[in-house]
């Protein structure tokens, strides 16, 4: 039964210029596909963890009659969720006549590549940035490669090269017209103008994939953690993927709660008009989180199920006393949703359908300390919501990663805050009890007491940071 699934169930998609169906096992990495299957070598194997962007790829998806194009990292990408997509490779971007690209050209003149091996993702990243329909300036270039990492030029030259791309962009135009830009001034190829038609006319492939017919699947969507954790096992999995499910997808609001699919993204929720009219520093938070790319894939549910102590995303949520919805139709409060080290509260056979909050908040913040600023893992992670009046806290809501073998809801201190003025005594009364519900160990990301007084620095700081207050 298990190979029959494999053999009936194709996935159909468009690469580069071609037309690809395929019934390879759902979880082949597309990087696999690429270089092993197709023989596309300009996609580079680098870490296999999404780390070092070398295997950047496009991903375009039909949306709203337009095909909106992101990054990916190629390497945690199962082939499942390239179905009625556009997948692009370096290959695919490259001109006809072999000369180089207007994005290729700048990194040249920057002299921003060197031994070779992570430029094809730079490229990559730096031709998404051109096709975005967004304002065009150097930050956000930059801003666009945070994903990539290189270890022979040193950034500035790259940077550049940033300058040099954005120099030659205009800002302000619709998605049909950017891509026509883009087209004339040879950044992509001309058969990009007809990729929209061409996955109109890709079939829908759920009639043809019966999900009903895996044995025991396991549930996937982004998988940034799961092919990080057993890329073996993954690739010869049966899996149902939830990544494109429509009806996982959206992000809604009441007059009392905001709604979110499970299978909403990072950036996502950065794009999100309702996102950024409640949590007014939500860029600057969520750049925190991981990189572009990996914003691109790493579902919110994904993040609550993986139970990582250190989630970022779970621990933003455990700070808005948010509740999760199982496909059941049971509905559990995430705070209760922990029961050990990578103990669930559900039942193998129920994944989360959908996330919701209440939006009673007047104050949120999001703190996060790591051994580097930008892509990499949290030491110690924190968020706090809070309802204020005349400076008297009237509910409080706090989380913190990095201190305990879940990602822990801060029960006594919120509770304490709870009814108490915003001072300097309050702030270190709750610290206190803080330090009482927390049992850090010492690992590769710092000693217990070192966590220990993060906790109390983050803690403080999200009231430095909301409040202006002075200690």
């Amino acid at each position: 039964m298990f190979s029959m699934w494999f053999k009936i169930s194709m996935t159909k998609f468009i690469l580069n210029n071609q037309t690809i169906e395929t019934d390879l096992p759902k979880g082949t990495t597309v990087l696999d596909f690429v270089r092993y299957h197709k023989n596309l070598k300009g996609t580079k194997i680098g870490c296999r963890e999404g780390d070092c962007g070398a295997c950047t790829i496009l991903v375009g998806e039909l949306t709203d009659e337009k095909v909106k194009y992101r990054t990916q990292t190629s390497c945690l990408m199962p082939i499942a969720n390239a179905n009625g997509k556009h997948i692009v490779t370096v290959e695919g971007i490259n001109r006809e006549d072999g000369e180089l690209t207007q994005v290729q050209h700048a990194m040249v003149e920057a002299s921003g590549t060197q031994c070779g091996f992570c430029t094809v993702g730079f490229v990559m990243s730096l031709t998404n940035f051109c096709l975005e329909d967004a304002p065009k300036t150097v930050e956000s270039a930059i801003s666009a490669i945070d994903g990539n990492i290189c270890r022979c030029t040193g950034y500035k030259s790259i940077e550049r090269a940033c300058e040099n791309i954005v120099s030659g962009q205009q800002s302000g135009i619709g998605n049909v017209e950017r891509l026509t830009v883009n087209i004339e001034k040879e950044i992509v190829p001309e058969y990009f103008s007809g990729i929209k038609d061409r996955l109109s006319e890709i079939s829908n492939l759920k009639s043809e994939n019966p999900q009903s017919q895996i044995q025991n699947p396991k549930f996937t969507a982004g998988g940034t953690d799961l092919y990080v954790q057993k890329p073996e096992e993954m690739t010869h999995s049966a899996m149902e993927n939830l990544f494109d499910n429509s009806e996982l997808r959206f992000i809604t609001e009441t007059d009392e709660f905001v709604e979110i699919g499970a299978s909403v993204v990072v950036t996502d929720l950065l794009e999100s008009e309702i996102f950024q009219r409640l949590f007014p520093n939500l860029n600057k938070h969520l750049k925190l989180i991981s990189s572009t790319p990996i914003r691109n894939m790493a579902t919110i549910a994904g993040n609550f199920v993986n139970a990582s102590p250190i989630g970022d995303m779970t621990a933003w949520f455990l700070a808005l006393d948010a509740e999760i919805i199982f496909n059941s139709e049971r509905g559990i409060s995430l705070k209760d949703f922990y029961l050990g080290y990578k103990k669930l509260a559900k039942s193998d056979d129920e994944f989360i359908s959908k996330i919701r909050f209440r939006k009673d908040f007047t104050h949120f913040n999001f703190e996060k300390v790591c051994k580097r600023t930008y892509l990499d893992i949290a030491s110690v992670n924190t968020a706090v919501s809070l309802k204020t009046s005349d400076k008297l806290i009237e509910i409080a809501h706090v989380s913190i990663g990095g201190v305990s073998p879940i990602p822990l809801y801060l029960r006594k201190t919120s509770r304490f805050l709870q009814g108490k003025e915003i001072n300097e005594t309050t702030i270190a009364d709750a610290c206190e009890t803080l330090q009482t519900e927390i049992s850090p160990i010492s690992d590769v990301r710092g000693s217990s007491e070192y966590k220990r007084l993060l906790a109390r620095q983050l803690f403080t700081a999200h009231f430095v940071e909301l409040f202006d207050l002075d200690f």
